[in-house]
């Protein structure tokens, strides 16, 4: 999901949000200070579900927005809502049957006000996405800029998170020099093989590597092409056009990143455009290595659709959200692209996630292009924020 998505400008009270409580706030207290999105009054109709839908909805919410998805062992289902237009009870949540959503990993961590705002290290301010890895740890990304406005001093984090405990076991920092106060980081992809995280930050248009060991990070290909928009892309979805209250055409840098199952390359893009690159990840993690050689060693690929969220099945197809057509495509090796699912009901599919066993993949749907900030201030009828679920053939 990128940075740029929903800034909500003149929309949200930045302070307000800042030190935004996670929960105890009723529906007219978050729209008096704008932290709920204005609606239209017109229906919604709903989308109509083909009969032979691969899909299975798991979860699906009227709010809040449901952007990340994290499928943990033993069928834990993380959902994550960033504190954007909508503010999160619970911004990091355990999927619940029949829709319900609780804190995760507890009540604590999804606290941020006025009694904790000295511990930002230690609480969920504005939470993206997350990423199980193939010990079956929850990895959390917490960009800690609500509103989409600025990172809070010292929240900007990396949380471990042992699923069979709900415990956190590690939380890794990034200074000011690695995640400056536009910056955004997006989502996270863990090498185990090589002790790494790699993360695209689609506030200043970049990777950032974290050494897991150190906990050192540095940040890598800023504002380089290949980390910025395609230049005169107008992003669209489902046939409408992104544009912004001043009338500025939405332009998504880095977003979406992907690892290869044997570790070797990470694959990325900005959302706003049909380029799509990939980098050894050796490079990455060589620091010795110069601005202008790691520039060099990205890899330009064939044109492919644009999209929020990507990840690489075992035989090194590429999967891809494709929000432009309300979709979710296949990449093939030899980069051939194939749509495996496309639906009206699918309203900006965002991000993915594999299950433990690489059985089924699960996806988000944010409609973003239905919230008020693209649409005049008026939010656009729509369907209830879903996590989906399809099962893919080995």
């Amino acid at each position: 999901m990128s940075a740029s998505l929903l800034q909500s400008g003149a929309a949200l009270a930045a302070a307000g949000l800042l030190l935004a409580s996670c929960g105890g706030n009723d529906a007219a207290t978050n729209q008096a200070r704008g932290t709920m999105p204005a609606d239209s009054t017109a229906a919604h109709v709903p989308a109509p579900v083909p009969a032979n839908s691969p899909l299975t909805i798991v979860g699906e919410f009227n709010a809040p927005q449901v952007t990340g998805v994290a499928v943990a062992p033993g069928g834990k289902i993380i959902a994550f809502s960033p504190r954007w237009d909508y503010n999160p009870t619970f911004p990091v949540a355990l999927v619940g049957a029949n829709n319900t959503l609780s804190a995760y990993p507890d009540a604590g961590w999804c606290t941020w006000n006025d009694s904790v705002k000295a511990e930002p290290q230690k609480h969920w301010i504005c939470p993206q996405a997350g990423y199980v890895d193939k010990q079956g740890m929850l990895w959390v990304i917490d960009p800690a800029a609500p509103g989409l406005k600025f990172t809070v001093p010292g929240g900007v984090k990396l949380v471990k998170i042992d699923p069979k405990t709900s415990q956190v076991v590690q939380t890794i920092l990034y200074p000011e020099s690695v995640a400056p106060r536009h910056s955004y980081l997006n989502d996270v992809r863990i090498d185990l093989q090589n002790n790494y995280a790699y993360l695209t930050d689609s506030g200043t248009g970049a990777l950032v590597v974290t050494d897991l060991k150190t906990t050192k990070s540095r940040q890598l290909l800023a504002k380089q092409p290949s980390t910025l928009p395609d230049k005169g892309f107008i992003t669209k979805a489902q046939g409408h056009a992104l544009y912004d209250p001043t009338g500025k055409p939405g332009a998504f840098k880095a977003d979406g990143i992907a690892l290869s199952t044997d570790n070797q390359y990470l694959y990325y893009r900005a959302l706003s455009g049909h380029s799509l690159y990939r980098i050894k990840t050796a490079v990455l993690r060589n620091a010795a290595l110069t601005e202008a050689q790691v520039e060099a060693a990205v890899e330009k690929l064939g044109d492919a659709p644009a999209c929020d969220g990507m990840e690489l099945d075992s035989k090194n197809n590429l999967y891809l959200t494709g929000f432009e057509n309300g979709e979710i495509l296949r990449r093939t090796p030899d980069g051939k692209i194939e749509t495996v699912v496309k639906e009206a009901r699918l309203e900006w599919p965002d991000t993915f996630s594999w299950d433990p066993d690489g059985n089924n993949i699960y996806f988000t749907t944010s409609a973003i292009h239905k919230t008020p900030h693209w649409n005049k201030g008026v939010g656009q009828p729509r369907e209830p924020f879903r996590i989906y679920k399809m099962a893919l053939a080995k």
